[in-house]
């Protein structure tokens, strides 16, 4: 039927109720049942009149019954009061004749209860009853963890669910254990054990937004071991209006599994190199360098010059940056795209020139470690000598503070991408010896939604089926957020006096191999071996890629010094002379040979063991 069709329904039901609501509340105040006579026909004419254009001018008409909720019935308390007021002046203060004056108030009420209670038995048969029986999919069985506002809000949302079915709320309050929360029992998470195996549980949502990263990965570490798919709720401030639904459902991602908590940002180093100065960052594109740019368009820089090769990274974020810019009304940040490479020196020179930015981060790299290295002489242009013509025009236009954004990778490094980096970082430091501009560096681990990132192919592999394709079990990594490394960085650039190496303390490194299990675990499967030949998805050993690492490390020396921010140390770390560092930077310039190219950078990084830990495997096996 059409949608004027079932409101037309719904409005003579309505006019049927309120008939029925008149012939109760006149035959309760006279003491005998009276079907009718002239005073009934006096209050159903002018109830009536009343009822229909206030009903349908109040929008009761344009709730939907199946997702009747407590927005319906402020519709309705709101339609009633509205009805009630002028039939309580009509029949209780001026009166009628033959009506006694008390229907004018008990007529409303009993209108009221039967209409709220229609809509509550309509929603129950057409989604409890009806829209379960017809569904014919596999009915998931559902706890909530957390019996708060947000586990509350969430159920709610779930009742319109017919694939999903509620058997309660899971809380550590031990005091609430028994208790019922609209109409679902709370169970101690104590007893989650007993609780999954009764009821058959296939599904545990996390609706706790609020509580730390140290306490979500305890509740995890405890729920893994059950063949139970978890899924989470995302940050309360995620969440518009704070209103929860089932649709802002996720799956855990690694940073709800990392144990410990963001780096809280220093405000007043993050604006010291950016509030009121022209600002340059580049590869803007990046996943890096985009949040860069999103940090400092929010910090209130004067000019942001987006330096970008790829065109149509340049125009996205562009316009991601004028869109925000827009709608948190941040006008005062003027947006400049430069289309460009960082290893033409020419382009540099003009953009430098014309534009004389204050700060420059440079986050332009080639980064992915196994391009890099079937391709290391275009690595050794845009991740040496690219950074050497960037610090060049830096130097010569007197910017005041310049940041490269380096890696874990570049310490001791055992593949092109790493000693590229670590090259870098020895031009950075050379610059800064005799520069008037701040020269400094960041290091920091693997970035969480990055591109090429483990944990959305890890994802993707166990929702075909499996298997998960590891390098390697022993494989070690350190993981940050993306906002956490931008911040880092711009944070750095405030503490910066010439020549840091810059760290975050990142807590514990992660196995690859255990991020994996707890992935399998937390998706309802279980993890196939000779232990389980049964299980669900096979982790597969595929080798360490050429020149990856076992485990990274952030700092090359092992004297990490404090700093203004309780959770970044630095470091100063040595490099090679200046005149060594030309000469190789001018054979670099010339060679067009792989081979060649991986000698030249043994000699720039004398650390570099290009390969080292692929051969101690292979001697191992």
């Amino acid at each position: 039927m059409s949608r004027w069709q079932k409101q037309a329904i719904v409005l003579v039901l309505d006019m049927i109720l309120c008939v029925q609501s008149i012939w109760i509340a006149y035959s309760l105040r006279v003491g005998v049942w009276i079907y009718w006579d002239l005073a009934i026909q006096k209050v159903v004419l002018a109830a009536l009149l009343m009822m229909i254009p206030i009903f349908y001018f109040g929008g009761v008409y344009n709730a939907i019954f199946r997702y009747a909720g407590s927005g319906m019935m402020k519709t309705l308390v709101r339609a009633f009061v509205i009805y009630g007021a002028p039939m309580i002046v009509l029949f209780s203060v001026i009166g009628m004749a033959g009506v006694p004056r008390t229907i004018g108030v008990i007529q409303p009420i009993i209108f009221f209860i039967m209409v709220g209670f229609s809509r509550v038995t309509a929603r129950y048969l057409m989604v409890d009853i009806l829209g379960r029986n017809r569904f014919g999919g596999q009915v998931k069985t559902v706890l909530i963890y957390g019996a708060g506002s947000a586990g509350q809000q969430l159920a709610s949302s779930m009742r319109s669910e017919p694939a999903m079915r509620l058997r309660g709320y899971v809380d550590d309050d031990r005091r609430l254990h028994g208790q019922k929360l609209d109409g679902d029992k709370v169970f101690w998470s104590g007893d989650l054990p007993d609780i999954i195996d009764k009821y058959a549980v296939t599904h545990i949502l996390l609706a706790l937004p609020n509580i730390s990263r140290k306490k979500r990965r305890a509740i995890v570490d405890q729920i893994q071991e059950f063949k139970v798919h978890v899924q989470t709720l995302p940050n309360m401030k995620d969440i518009m209006d704070g209103q929860v639904s089932f649709n802002d459902i996720r799956e855990l991602d690694i940073e709800d599994l990392l144990g410990r908590e963001p780096v809280a940002p220093n405000e007043l180093l993050l604006g010291r190199t950016i509030v009121g100065k022209k600002v340059m960052v580049t590869g803007a594109g990046g996943s890096i360098g985009s949040e860069l740019c999103r940090q400092i368009a929010k910090s209130g820089a004067h000019q942001l010059i987006l330096y970008e090769l790829s065109e149509f990274s340049l125009y996205a974020i562009e316009k991601e940056l004028r869109k925000y810019s827009q709608d948190n009304d941040l006008q005062n940040t003027e947006l400049i795209p430069v289309l460009g490479s960082v290893a033409d020196a020419d382009r540099l020179e003009e953009v430098f020139a014309f534009w004389q930015p204050d700060t420059v981060f440079h986050a332009a790299a080639y980064k992915h470690v196994p391009l890099v290295e079937a391709n290391p002489v275009e690595g050794i242009r845009n991740n040496i000598l690219g950074t050497y013509e960037v610090a060049k025009a830096a130097h010569v236009a007197k910017v005041s503070d310049f940041i490269l954004i380096s890696t874990d990778k570049a310490v001791r490094p055992t593949n092109v991408m790493g000693a590229t980096k670590r090259g870098a970082e020895q031009i950075v430091q050379a610059f800064a010896e005799t520069s008037e501009t701040r020269f400094s560096m960041v290091r920091f681990g693997n970035v969480l939604g990055s591109s090429g990132s483990v944990v959305p192919l890890f994802r993707q592999q166990i929702e075909m089926g499996g298997p998960i394709t590891l390098t390697h079990r022993d494989v070690t990594r350190y993981f940050m957020t993306i906002p956490e490394a931008a911040q880092l960085v711009i944070q750095a650039g405030g503490m910066a006096k010439g020549g840091e190496v810059f760290v975050l303390d990142m807590g514990k490194s992660v196995r690859i191999i255990d991020l994996a299990k707890t992935m399998v675990q937390l998706s309802g499967l279980t993890v196939r071996d000779d232990a389980h030949p049964d299980g669900d998805i096979e982790i597969e050993e595929v080798g360490l890629r050429p020149g990856e690492k076992l485990y990274e490390e952030l700092i090359i020396g092992n004297d990490p010094q404090s700093t203004a921010h309780n959770r970044i140390m630095m470091a100063h770390e040595s490099y090679l002379e200046q005149a060594d560092l030309d000469r190789l930077l001018v054979q670099i310039r010339k060679c067009r040979a792989s081979d060649e190219a991986v000698g030249l950078l043994k000699r720039l990084v004398p650390e570099f063991e290009h390969e080292r830990d692929n051969v101690k495997i292979e001697k191992a096996s």
